[in-house]
């Protein structure tokens, strides 16, 4: 038996307050205050999503399975991608933050799948090195993503910095 389209509704409403609310406030964010931007009881949260610790993994897995997605359009490129993402967590506080023993192999498997693809076509494209491979992508993304979220990175500074990830990456 499928769910009820009002429990899918509200399920999808949850998310994306919930979302909106630990990306503002972070770990102090509380279910009450997703509870109320999504117009629902704290009640129906706890029905989806029985502990808090639930409810930010599956913001985590959404937000992998969106990204994923992105990065599987035919039109992506990895620079463009990678500056999209460090853009997205310089404007917002990263949920993955408050989940140190976070277990998502499947999306995280997924993402990296991604990255390996569109470094692939890169490569192809004889635009990335040779000898880069997506492990060392991977690390370059979260630590600029990582360093992106802790303030201080105006406009300037990131793009600057992109360009200088950019040139080491790139072939010639």
């Amino acid at each position: 038996m499928s769910p009820r389209a009002d429990a899918v509704r509200n399920r999808a409403r949850i998310l994306d307050a919930a979302a909106r609310v630990f990306a503002a406030e972070g770990a102090a964010g509380s279910t009450e205050q997703v509870a109320a931007k999504a117009g629902v009881a704290v009640g129906t949260i706890f029905r989806h999503f029985p502990t808090k610790a639930d409810l930010l993994a599956a913001i985590m897995k959404d937000t992998l399975v969106r990204v994923a997605e992105r990065m599987a359009a035919p039109d992506a490129g990895l620079f463009t991608v990678f500056a999209e993402l460090v853009r997205e967590s310089a404007a917002k506080r990263s949920v993955i933050d408050l989940l140190p023993g976070l277990d998502m192999p499947e999306s995280i498997s997924r993402f990296r799948a991604e990255v390996a693809a569109l470094l692939d076509r890169g490569h192809r494209a004889g635009e990335i090195r040779p000898e880069v491979d997506a492990d060392a992508v991977l690390a370059l993304l979260i630590g600029l993503c990582r360093g992106a979220q802790q303030g201080g990175w105006d406009d300037d500074l990131q793009a600057r910095t992109l360009a200088i990830v950019f040139a080491g990456l790139r072939r010639g």
